[in-house]
């Protein structure tokens, strides 16, 4: 292998050698931009080796991997740290390390600012984003949201241009394996529940969410509007302040936008950004498949908010699109998915309003529907579901995808999900226009 001690890259120390064989477990995006990177700095494929049941891996079984000496696991952040697998590797000595703690290592003078919560980080992310590149063509922003980090560390060893800002989404998962990372300034946008699947209590996800303050050197800014996340205020670590909404002027649709811009703001505000980032930061207006209109047709507004997925996103969603209606008109709503045991019962207080039209849709259709104790159509995929409120919405009507539960029982990802709802609306209308 040659040497991975890379001082021309102005590096402020040698990389980290990392003991092979180098198993990557994930080969999602940050799997494979991991990879990337270990062959960047000199290991061989030899040292690196990938595993994935799914995937074009090296290994699909973990007993194969029991047969490897004593090395180094790259987990990705959809492989539950906690599981029986990854704690039986690092009792045996492995070291367990991420795509987030091998990218740190290329940091030098970055200002680094990461944003984490149960629902709108990517929005504060990317509103954050559009400032961050007013000040600097060079930004980086990523991580969670898309591109993950050791992107940006490979084209910092191809020697392009470095960043002065890198803006980081991180999840739960992220937090969970990412010591290396050091935070100028960090953000937690909201806390409700989420992933519980993954965490043992409510308290323990939160607390998970909570440990960016640990990895922060400036200031941590919270959402005021998250009653959960200032009860939790005193158990993050370090300096923190509560953005306020203050007549903000953003292009974002709903209350729940302006304490996400709020956020971004007093991040900008806390990094002495220009008046024209703050207003590069204004004119963003929003994200695909987050609150996304798709369009009126027939004067029935569609709204894809495949994002969703939770209580409160739903929730806030609702909120949003119920300000579109006509006064008499009806909101027909999509709920379902995959369920992840999350609080369906929290939709229940939808049942006063007697606008809302509910469908019920995917595998958790029945299980949404059971505990939110709405009544509505069940439907088996969302195409059907579509094809259902094509059938009975009407002038001034505005139909809502918002489903809850997340993708993975029909969908890749929410983006395949939020693509297609998008697609069933625009052909009907084309085909019923040119008949």
């Amino acid at each position: 292998m040659k040497s991975i001690i890379l001082y021309s890259m102005n590096i402020s120390e040698p990389l980290k050698k990392l003991k092979p064989p180098i198993v990557i477990v994930g080969l999602g995006k940050s799997g494979v931009s991991a990879k990337e990177f270990l062959y960047k700095i000199g290991y061989s494929q030899k040292d690196v080796l990938t595993f994935d049941e799914k995937a074009d891996a090296t290994f699909k079984s973990w007993t194969e991997l029991e047969n490897l000496s004593i090395g180094t696991l790259v987990v990705s952040p959809g492989v539950p740290l906690k599981s029986d697998k990854i704690q039986n590797f690092k009792n045996k000595g492995w070291e367990i390390t991420s795509e987030i703690n091998l990218a740190c290592q290329i940091l030098t003078t970055e200002i680094v600012i990461g944003i984490t919560g149960s629902v709108g980080k990517s929005t504060v992310t990317s509103i954050l984003g559009a400032g961050a590149r007013n000040e600097d063509p060079f930004a980086f922003v990523g991580g969670n949201l898309g591109t993950p980090f050791c992107d940006y560390a490979i084209s910092i060893l191809n020697k392009k241009n470095k960043a002065r800002f890198v803006i980081l989404e991180l999840s739960s998962y992220q937090l969970e394996n990412c010591n290396n990372l050091k935070l100028n300034y960090s953000a937690i946008t909201y806390l409700s529940a989420n992933h519980l699947e993954r965490y043992s209590s409510i308290d323990e996800y939160y607390l998970t969410k909570c440990s960016i303050g640990k990895l922060t050197k400036q200031m941590c800014v919270l959402n005021s509007g998250s009653t959960d996340l200032l009860s939790y205020k005193n158990k993050i670590a370090g300096d923190t302040i509560v953005a306020q909404i203050q007549n903000q002027k953003t292009k974002l649709i709903g209350k729940h936008n302006l304490e996400n811009y709020s956020v971004a703001e007093e991040l900008a505000r806390q990094c002495n950004w220009s008046a024209e980032s703050h207003r590069s930061m204004q004119n963003f207006c929003g994200l695909p498949h987050r609150l996304e209109t798709i369009g009126t047709f027939n004067q029935i507004l569609y709204i894809n908010d495949s994002k969703a997925t939770a209580m409160d996103s739903v929730l806030v969603a609702v909120e949003a699109a119920a300000n579109k209606l006509s006064p008499t008109r009806n909101l027909h709503l999509f709920l379902g998915g995959k369920d992840k045991n999350l609080p369906w019962q929290d939709l229940n207080q939808l049942a006063q309003n007697k606008k809302i039209k509910f469908y019920f849709f995917g595998q958790c259709a029945e299980t949404a529907q059971t505990k939110s104790k709405l009544l509505g159509n069940i439907y088996q995929k969302l195409s059907d579901a579509v094809e259902g409120v094509l059938k009975t919405a009407e002038a001034g009507d505005v139909v809502l995808l918002s489903p809850g539960g997340t993708s993975l029982d029909e969908f890749k990802n929410f983006e395949e999900r939020g693509n297609m709802f998008k697609q069933l609306i625009q052909d009907y209308y084309s085909t019923k226009c040119a008949t």
